[in-house]
C-alpha cells in the first residue's frame, strides 16, 4: 500500500531545503510568508542574529479593519503593501523572499507582487 504524505508535512520539508538555499542578513533579510487557513502572515528576519526586523498580520486590528476577509488575495495584497511600508521605515529596500514552501500563486503571489508595488525589491 502506498502512502502519502499530508499536504503540511510536503510544505515543510520543501521550505527546509528552500532554506538550505538562503538565508536573511543585515544587508538583504528575508521577507518569509505564513498563512493558514484563516490568517496571512509576514515577517522581515535577520537570520544571523535570528531577529525580526518588522512584522505585519491579518490579525492586527488597523489591518483586519481594512478588510473584509482575512484569507482571500485582497487581503494578501493589503498585507504585503503593509509590510513594506514598514520595512521601508526602517530603511529596508532589499530583501530575499521566503514562500515558506508554498507554491508562488494566489495569496502569496499577491502578497509578493503588493510588497514589490510598495517599494520593496526582491
Amino acid at each position: 500500500m502506498v502512502s502519502k504524505k499530508s499536504r503540511q508535512v510536503v510544505r515543510e520539508n520543501k521550505h527546509r531545503r528552500m532554506r538550505n538555499r538562503f538565508s536573511g542578513t543585515p544587508e538583504r533579510p528575508r521577507l518569509a510568508v505564513f498563512r493558514s487557513n484563516n490568517h496571512m502572515y509576514a515577517q522581515i528576519i535577520d537570520d544571523t542574529v535570528g531577529k525580526t526586523l518588522a512584522a505585519a498580520s491579518t490579525l492586527e486590528k488597523d489591518v483586519k479593519a481594512e478588510l473584509e476577509k482575512t484569507n482571500n488575495v485582497d487581503a494578501a495584497a493589503y498585507l504585503g503593501t503593509v509590510i513594506a511600508k514598514r520595512a521601508l521605515e526602517k530603511g529596508i529596500t532589499e530583501v530575499v523572499f521566503d514562500r515558506g514552501g508554498y507554491i508562488y500563486q494566489g495569496k502569496v503571489a499577491a502578497l509578493a507582487e503588493a510588497a514589490r508595488e510598495a517599494g520593496l525589491t526582491f
